[in-house]
């Protein structure tokens, strides 16, 4: 299978993505398709073998749309573009249409006033001169910048399928038609008892307001999408490089991985990579949504688009092109804006039925009106329900907010992966947080070495390290740092005891040792031999499996004040053990009270003992733990909670986490550097920040009640609108809808839709 995203020309309104969406559809060997509005973009997976782009374009050029084939850009940056050039061709239509539509609706509403109300001074302008005045115009109008509407109407008649245009259309030549036929014909009809009123200028009015609404509309859209135009400036266009002891400057597709590249104070990073010479502070504001520069040191990542603010730094390149933080950032935010939410599926079904429900109500007005022997009221109302019944506002409702939000999440280091995931955040009741890495800072260190038994510490220690070398747990690390560099830690809390202190540079490392029949045992330990003998190290839950007898008091002594103990033992007999110490991210205190703030429950997940977990969990505020947990039953406890009746969100490393990140409500990954584990969850946090986890379920909360306030307007002006066009009020109030007043209240419709989704852009998360 094949999966492009793909700009589609030609879409004006949410009937128009239903209508591209069937196209593809019919088309054999697609799968599926996604079609936006908002990004004016298909997203379509189909089988290479039975079809291609070029086949599916031709389904979609019937219906009046294609698709871009051949876009010169990267597709926002192509997009964008788009934009832009059809917010330009609209200003230019509007700078001449519009003030002529302004001077004949003011006219309009002077020959309604001088009729209706006493003393008001007469029409200007005898009606004759008026009326071939607005002929003229209206005939240039409608064949000059009403075209597409026109050519909507023999599509119509080819696929049966209406969009806005053709509702606009219909209306236009009905009007049209019969005004022309009574000031070219007046003496037939004057012969048929035609009413002499004439719908010139409704024409000029409705589509000058129209247009004037889609530019403001085009305008808004292109502010809408302005995160990911910040993001696309942020990659720099050339890289300094040292190469072959030569500095020189090339294009930024040209750096290779392990190129040595050069940045001055003041420069953009160009790609991803480690730092080898120089210190400096970085501005990674764009990125992360931190205003304060990082320091970085030797050894340190640093990230494309981000600003080198002060030292002259070297590093070496490790990840290029399209595998940088800042591409996946641009493609992560470009599919969560494409993608659409569960809500707006309600939105694509009423509009999918809403143009021929209109078509029908529109000419059942008209023969009500017509039979009941007035047909100037049939006329008005037929183009003023076609007129004001424009499904773009709903169509937009729901995207606008989407691109919007997801944009804010961005720009403030919350990567959003759908619009699913989006909506399904703003229900979550309980946060479940894994705890290395998340609420501690990952980086744990050895605290104390006790020996049990007449085996030193240092051999403990050497043993221990030449078996964890061959681990990837984190805690291994921990002790093969601390045998290179034996220096207990020390955290300068009094409840953390007086632990012995080994001097830095007094004690040499500790020899190592070749380790056989090597083997990880899940979730509890490993296992290996040496010297013949067959060692184990693991966590408590390994020792009860051994039957290994150990004093529980002496351990508890250390595990109640949050250290993890890894014990060493052979056969039943206990060795001794190594106690690791974690700290609090400082964040975490501060995370864990606003989402209690919120109503949110808290619950955290470890492999630690119960003891260790309990410490930590008093220290950060976290309501409910679950200690000694397995990996693989992370998942099921996830389920356990969800069967509780709440929504769950799971926040955790997004790689030894992912049963659990998969299993929940929705999955949150914690991303430190360039390692982001994009594919892991829904939401990833940048820089493994834990206050974002309240500031997602804000944004995500916010975006839902735009979307909802979005979804009431558009409905309201429907609602009222159509039964005020068809002359409901008329027979007791005299109030029928000016089809001229209906454009400019469609018009403006799905303008207040879109700038209600920009107001997303200022609220504080």
């Amino acid at each position: 299978m094949t999966k492009v995203t793909i700009p589609v020309i030609g879409m004006t309104c949410a009937s128009c993505s239903n209508i591209v969406t069937k196209a593809i559809k019919k088309t054999l060997g697609v799968t599926s398709v996604t079609v936006n509005i908002a990004t004016n973009q298909a997203e379509i997976e189909f089988d290479p073998n039975i079809t291609s782009l070029e086949k599916i374009n031709e389904n979609v050029k019937e219906f009046g749309y294609s698709l871009d084939l051949n876009p010169q850009r990267e597709m926002m940056d192509h997009m964008h573009h788009t934009d832009e050039q059809h917010a330009s061709m609209l200003k230019k239509q509007v700078q001449i249409l519009f003030p002529v539509s302004l001077l004949v609706f003011f006219l309009m509403l002077w020959d309604a006033l001088s009729r209706y109300v006493a003393g008001f001074p007469m029409f200007p302008i005898p009606m004759m001169i008026f009326n071939l005045t607005a002929l003229v115009l209206a005939t240039f109008t409608f064949f000059f910048f009403g075209r597409e509407f026109l050519a909507s109407i023999p599509r119509f008649v080819k696929t049966r399928v209406a969009n806005m245009d053709t509702l606009i259309g219909i209306g236009s030549v009905a009007a049209y038609i019969y005004s022309a036929f009574v000031i070219l014909f007046p003496e037939i009809a004057t012969g048929l008892k035609l009413p002499e009123t004439t719908y010139f200028d409704v024409v000029i009015v409705v589509i000058g307001f129209i247009k004037f609404g889609k530019y403001l509309e085009a305008n808004s859209k292109q502010k809408t999408g302005q995160a990911i135009k910040e993001l696309l400036k942020l990659s720099a266009k050339v890289a300094l490089v040292e190469r072959k002891g030569q500095e020189m400057e090339i294009a930024i597709n040209e750096v290779i991985i392990g190129d040595i590249v050069l940045v001055k104070p003041g420069a953009k990073i160009p790609v991803d990579g480690k730092i080898i010479e120089g210190t400096t502070s970085i501005d990674e504001s764009m990125i992360t949504g931190e205003p304060i520069p990082v320091d970085k040191i030797v050894g340190e990542l640093v990230t494309s688009g981000t600003i080198n603010k002060q030292g002259f730094i070297k590093f070496r390149a490790e990840k290029v092109g399209s595998d940088t933080l800042l591409s996946q950032i641009i493609k992560m935010v470009e599919n969560a804006q494409s993608s659409k939410a569960p809500i707006e599926k309600m939105a694509d079904t009423i509009s999918a039925y809403f143009v021929p429900v209109v078509l029908g109500l529109s000419i059942l007005a008209f023969l009500v009106w017509f039979i009941s022997g007035n047909l100037s009221l049939a006329i008005s109302s037929f183009v003023g329900i076609l007129v004001i019944a424009c499904p773009c506002a709903l169509g937009l409702a729901t995207p606008t907010a989407i691109i919007v939000g997801v944009g804010k999440g961005a720009q403030n280091g919350i990567l959003v992966k759908d619009a699913e995931v989006l909506e399904k955040l703003h229900q979550i009741n309980t946060v479940v947080f894994d705890k290395t890495g998340t609420i501690t800072t990952g980086k744990p260190v050895v605290s104390q070495v006790v020996s049990t038994s007449k085996v030193s510490e240092d051999k403990i220690i050497s043993i221990l390290a030449s078996m964890e070398k061959k681990s990837a747990h984190p805690l291994a690390q921990a002790i093969v740092d601390y045998a290179k560099h034996p220096v207990i830690a020390s955290f300068g809390t009094p409840n953390r005891g007086n632990l012995p202190v080994r001097q830095a540079g007094l004690t040499p490392p500790i020899k190592l040792h070749t380790i056989q029949n090597f083997s990880d045992i899940p979730g509890k330990g490993i296992t290996g031999k040496y010297k013949n003998k067959t060692y184990y190290a693991g966590n408590m839950t390994l020792l009860k499996d051994h039957k290994v007898d150990y004093d529980h008091k002496d351990i508890k002594e250390y595990t109640s004040k949050g250290m993890t103990p890894v014990f060493l033992f052979s056969g039943s007999s206990l060795l001794g053990a190594i106690f690791i110490s974690d700290t609090l991210k400082s964040e975490s205190k501060q995370a864990i009270a606003d989402l209690h703030k919120m109503g949110v429950k808290t619950v955290m997940l470890t492999g630690d003992d119960q003891d260790a977990a309990t410490y930590f969990a008093k220290e950060s505020g976290i309501d409910r733990i679950y200690a000694q947990v397995l990996p693989g039953n992370k998942a099921h406890i996830i389920d356990q909670i969800k069967a509780e009746g709440n929504k769950v969100a799971m926040v955790g490393d997004g790689v030894n986490d992912s049963p659990a990140l998969a299993t929940a409500d929705v999955g949150i990954a914690m991303s430190t550097g360039t390692d982001v584990a994009i594919e892991s969850a829904g939401i990833t946090l940048l820089h493994g920040d834990l206050s974002k986890v309240e500031k997602a379920i804000k944004l995500s909360k916010q975006t839902m009640r735009t979307i909802k306030q979005n979804l009431f307007w558009a409905f309201f002006y429907n609602v009222i609108g159509i039964p005020v066009a068809a002359g409901l009020l008329y027979p007791i109030f005299g109030l029928i809808l000016n089809p001229a007043i209906a454009g400019a209240a469609m018009a403006f419709s799905s303008v207040s839709v879109v700038t209600n989704s920009l107001r997303l852009k200022s609220i504080k998360i």
